[in-house]
């Protein structure tokens, strides 16, 4: 593209569109902020406001390519859109990131990647946890042979802002396909990752809502005195230790909600939802490799927290941390890795990902770091831990991915 900027499109402008891939990609001289695609016009113009940006708006993909000339574009939407959006904007012509998960079924990953061929433009997924430097060095250990053929993994997720999901679109598994493809997957595409993406064999996972319903409120209701409907008007906003606000946030103000009905903080134990507040999910390899996944949303502090074991050794990372832990197998000897602080969201791992589909987009020769075909495989076993779920059954692989 010489010199000129990438003209860059956002599908999606809420937090994530905005917050994140917005603000990382308002501060870049090669890119311009051109359009915006979301139903919600009101969501639309406060983005533009925060951003201090002038982009046009347009309410679908089809609209916004027919009125526009554009080159890349960043879905962001809620999942269940990204299969509808993202093939619009291939078929398109656009260059592509879809933030993770790349679809809510493996037939809608697999509809993306069809378009992707046809079309020839670069698509990459979303999983900024490969751009996380302690994760790289913990690939980087795998790979050197330090810990020897890696046959187990063990990762214990705790995340205090997961109880939001409860509050917000996600909570419903028409929206995102439940959370173990929502939010898990990132973690089985970083199993498959450090294990050489092998062919997942089976899935079994267990789930539910303990605590985050109604009678787990965490305050006594006071006579002809309910709770709810939302944190911004419900009576109890003062006391209830897990009050969601949305602060001056104008994206999610009565404005915007006014437009189609939508709330993002619903209160979290009354509201409908049909996914978990906790789980476990477990995967076996084709190789033999095993992997277990932990997810709690019912927590006072955030980590993910990884056990990988070789016949070499076996590596303790913690995230928070920022620290790797590698225990030889014949030896008492620890070595301890301990990485600095990184700037940008997701302890720079997202200014990392937004650099590398920039790359991508100026033809700079460079590989994506996560492939759509990984997100396929990552979807498929998030989808196979629901059905696990929901049929209190294990789930062989073949009857997704045959």
């Amino acid at each position: 593209m010489g010199t000129s900027k990438i003209r860059m499109a956002i599908i999606g402008t809420g937090g994530r569109g905005v917050d994140c891939f917005g603000k990382l990609l308002r501060r870049r001289d090669d890119v311009e902020l051109v359009a915006f695609c979301d139903p919600n016009p009101e969501r639309m113009r406060q983005a533009a406001a925060e951003l201090e940006l002038s982009p046009s708006y347009h309410a679908s993909v089809e609209a916004m390519l027919a009125a526009e000339r554009l080159d890349a574009a960043v879905v962001t939407s809620p999942d269940f859109c990204h299969e509808a959006n993202a093939v619009a904007a291939l078929d398109g012509g656009l260059d592509v990131l879809i933030d993770k998960p790349l679809s809510t079924t493996v037939k809608g990953c697999r509809n993306i990647i069809a378009a992707a061929a046809k079309s020839g433009k670069a698509a990459i997924m979303g999983f900024n946890l490969r751009h996380v430097e302690t994760l790289k060095r913990l690939k980087a250990l795998v790979d050197s042979g330090e810990l020897g053929k890696v046959f187990l993994i063990e990762n214990r997720e705790f995340y205090d802002g997961g109880k939001t999901y409860m509050s917000r679109w996600n909570r419903k598994y028409e929206c995102s396909g439940g959370l173990w493809i929502h939010k898990g997957s990132h973690d089985f595409d970083i199993f498959n990752w450090l294990l050489g993406f092998p062919k997942p064999y089976k899935v079994s996972a267990s789930a539910a809502v303990n605590v985050l319903k109604p009678e787990g409120l965490p305050f006594a209701l006071e006579p002809g005195k309910p709770a709810g409907p939302s944190c911004d008007r419900c009576a109890y906003q003062a006391k209830c230790p897990d009050a969601y606000r949305l602060d001056a946030d104008a994206k999610w103000g009565e404005a915007a909600e006014a437009c189609d009905g939508y709330c993002k903080n619903l209160c979290m134990y009354l509201s409908d939802k049909d996914t978990h507040d906790n789980g476990i999910a477990t995967v076996e390899y084709e190789n033999g490799a095993r992997a277990s996944h932990l997810e709690c949303f019912i927590t006072a502090y955030s980590d993910r927290l990884y056990t990988v074991v070789g016949d070499k050794g076996m590596a303790e990372v913690s995230l928070r941390d920022r620290s790797i832990l590698v225990r030889p197998r014949w030896s008492r000897e620890t070595i301890l890795h301990q990485l600095p602080e990184a700037a940008g969201g997701h302890g720079g791992a997202d200014p990392s990902l937004v650099s590398s589909f920039i790359d991508l987009c100026e033809g700079g020769g460079g590989q994506a770091a996560a492939t759509l075909e990984q997100g396929l495989l990552s979807t498929s076993i998030g989808q196979a831990a629901e059905l696990s779920v929901r049929q209190d059954r294990t789930i062989f692989m073949r009857e997704l991915l045959d």
